[in-house]
């Protein structure tokens, strides 16, 4: 199944540019929508998500029957009226394409759950397929299934590089084990969780771009091992332009979400990456 939805993930990325028609402005528009359908069903609005759903939506669910959309998620809305949830499930990494009158919106989604004291995180991915009908966007087709180990550690990755372009130390802090350790295999430099979080705030480059490929994931219980390439483009407090490609080993723990235990290679360091034309 995993395989499945991952190969309906690429088609919709090489979408991009059969469906160049979709400006920032419909796709913030769309996001928007899609967040306010979220929280609709969370909170059990009917009103709002009859005006939602096609009358002909029909939910993709493999191995089972295809239930129209409408009909189940009235259902769904009343239990929610009855016994109302604690929040909207966060939603994130959205990629969305569309053309005038068609549109795809495909997200992750990011649930916590706490028994006995302790939090587990975990996540999905969402696919909606909409229709614009009467002027008005509708939904006429939706799927989600939940994410492996590998599709998770796949977007920590992701989620890793941003925050380090964001300069997110809430993000490190959280995601970084307090027993990190990173090694730099150019210098053999050693550095803890504390002292990677003060090289971030302390480096004055800017990221311009940051690109994983290459990635291979290897999961051994509540360990992991992911290899890459990042591919890092920027400009150093300088500003004199940098540029290196980096091939990486990164390692994690889970202890209720995965956490960072450490990386081999500087490709998360941009202070210390050479500029270009440099030895």
């Amino acid at each position: 199944m995993m395989v499945r939805m991952l190969t309906l993930l690429f088609l919709v990325g090489g979408a991009k540019t059969a469906l160049a028609q979709c400006s920032d402005a419909d796709k913030k528009a769309l996001e928007a929508f899609d967040r306010a359908w979220g929280n609709a069903s969370v909170a059990g609005e009917r009103a709002f998500l009859q005006n939602v759903y096609a009358d002909d939506s029909m939910g993709l669910r493999p191995l089972a029957r295809r239930p129209r959309l409408r009909r189940s998620t009235m259902r769904d809305a009343e239990r929610n009226r009855a016994n109302p949830q604690p929040a909207a499930i966060p939603r994130d990494n959205y990629i969305i394409t569309c053309t005038p009158n068609t549109a795809t919106i495909t997200h992750r989604n990011i649930s916590i759950s706490r028994a006995d004291g302790k939090e587990e995180t975990f996540y999905s991915r969402s696919i909606h397929f909409l229709e614009k009908r009467g002027g008005r966007w509708q939904v006429v087709s939706s799927t989600s299934n939940g994410l492996n180990d590998q599709g998770a550690l796949l977007y920590m990755e992701r989620d890793w590089n941003e925050a380090w372009t964001r300069r997110d130390v809430a993000w490190f802090e959280k995601f970084y084990a307090a027993d990190a350790s990173d090694v730099n295999s150019r210098t053999g430099e050693i550095h803890t969780k504390a002292q990677e979080i003060e090289a971030m705030k302390a480096d004055k480059s800017v990221l311009e771009s940051l690109e994983l490929s290459d990635l291979n994931v290897r999961v051994d219980g509540n360990a992991a091992v992911v290899t890459g390439v990042n591919h890092v483009k920027g400009r150093d407090a300088q500003s004199k332009p940098f540029e290196r490609r980096t091939r990486f080993t990164d390692t994690f723990k889970r202890d209720g979400r995965w956490l960072v235990m450490g990386y081999a290679g500087d490709q998360h360091s941009p202070v210390r990456l050479r500029q270009v034309g440099s030895d």
